[in-house]
């Protein structure tokens, strides 16, 4: 099946699972509270839907528009607008007629589930496949380290031994750690045998962002491709899955590290590569894109190791890991608030990135288990027409004893509206430039 359609059907199959579990986070504690929803609705129906049935005074549904989902409830200012039943006086089953912490706890249902959900993944995943890790012994050649981090004491072949005096267990985890965690040393064992400790700058990570050096450790592997997505720069110069890369311009290539510099410094200019293929030598001529890149990745050369988990265990393993997902991804949400960060926000497209090529319950898990905390914390921000908006009225109302009038929701929440659809063309409109001149 052609990789593109892959991705599709996963991302539909996720996002489908996480609106309409988001949407009943709604929708339950609203029936308990004896609130009436008129509608809920998988995708946006807008003039028409798909699929729809009344069944006790609600009319479920799936919408033609993929872009989220809703559960209509009844006298609650909302996407819809609804200003003529706003005008009628309130009833008894109407939402803005239920006390504040009872509206509270209905709006606050769906991020709770995304939340909860996402968690309770990451404790299935650790549970039926355990955790893979690299430590030192499992990769003998050790990293390839970016010349910047060479200032700090750094080698080509150095191990990971220690982060901030603590034994660390997974070495390839070393990068995400320095951008988002704080490191303030790390110890290595270099190839003469020897072992060092050195510190690193307060703002290593921030450093890192500006400077775009999102791998500054790169594990040493051999030149052998593992993988070319189509219509990339490689794929098109012909090169395939298991080829060997001999030399780039006529500078021998022993280590795939020794790669990336030379096509940095031939962004958007041809370039000869020399590989072996079935024990033939053969040349293709590629030119990498503005980025540096030509869509290759290389075939792992290093042992990763599984760790399995009891039950027990499992619920522990996969609490901290939901943990530090949503602690990771808040600490670098204030790049988005960057020149840089605000051309890397995407959309449908980068999300449909994350899932893999080919099907794989494993991964595809792990990402739907990503989005769910991700939308959990997207939804929960302050901004009117998501569930953080309208939490963030009701805390005013409870703390202030006084509630916003319905003017100003229906303001607010029409500005909250345009802010949401000016984001959301806009970081789909950074995936149709990437794909278009990336």
């Amino acid at each position: 099946m052609d990789p593109f359609l892959v991705k599709a059907i996963q991302l539909l199959l996720s996002l489908s699972l996480l609106i309409v579990l988001h949407e009943l986070g709604h929708f339950i504690p609203a029936k308990l509270f004896k609130t009436r929803v008129e509608k809920f609705f998988l995708f946006f129906d807008v003039k028409f839907a798909l699929f729809k049935k009344k069944i006790g005074g609600t009319v479920y549904g799936i919408g033609w528009l993929p872009l989220g989902g809703y559960v209509k409830i009844s006298g609650m200012i909302d996407e819809s607008m609804d200003k003529e039943q706003m005008a009628q006086p309130a009833k008894d089953w109407e939402f803005r007629s239920k006390p504040a912490w009872q509206r509270l706890i209905i709006m606050l249902g769906g991020v709770t589930v995304n939340l909860v959900l996402g968690f309770l993944i990451y404790m299935m995943i650790v549970f039926v496949w355990g955790s893979n890790y690299v430590g030192p012994d499992e990769m003998p050649k050790g990293f390839a380290i970016a010349e910047e981090f060479k200032e700090y004491g750094f080698k080509d072949g150095d191990r990971i031994l220690q982060v901030n005096g603590k034994d660390f267990e997974n070495s390839i985890d070393i990068n995400k750690h320095l951008f988002m965690r704080d490191v303030d040393n790390i110890t290595v064992l270099h190839q003469n045998g020897e072992e060092a400790t050195y510190g690193l700058p307060e703002n290593i990570g921030e450093q890192m962002f500006e400077k775009g050096i999102m791998l500054p450790f790169a594990p040493i592997q051999r030149p052998v491709l593992d993988s070319v997505v189509a219509e990339e720069a490689a794929s098109v110069a012909g090169l395939k899955k298991g080829d060997s890369i001999i030399s780039i311009n006529d500078q021998d290539i022993s280590y795939w590290h020794e790669l990336t510099p030379i096509i940095e410094e031939n962004k958007e200019n041809e370039i000869e590569i020399v590989y072996k293929r079935n024990g033939e030598i053969e040349t293709a001529v590629a030119t990498p894109n503005e980025d540096g890149k030509l869509g290759i990745t290389f075939a792992r050369d290093f042992d990763v190791k599984n760790k399995k988990y009891g039950f027990t265990e499992s619920i522990k393993e996969g609490f901290d890991y939901g943990y530090w997902t949503l602690r990771d991804y808040v600490y670098q949400f204030k790049y988005v608030f960057t020149k840089k960060g605000a051309t890397q926000l995407g959309g449908f497209g980068a999300i449909g990135g994350m899932f893999p090529n080919a099907w794989d319950w494993h991964q595809f898990w792990e990402t739907t288990a990503l989005i769910s905390i991700i939308l959990a914390f997207m939804n929960i921000l302050p901004i009117p027409a998501l569930d953080g908006g309208h939490v963030m009225f009701l805390l005013y109302e409870m703390v202030s004893g006084r509630k916003p009038n319905d003017k100003f929701m229906e303001i607010a929440q029409m500005i909250g509206f345009f802010i949401l659809i000016a984001l959301v063309l806009y970081a789909n409109g950074n995936d149709v430039y990437r794909w278009l001149f990336e």
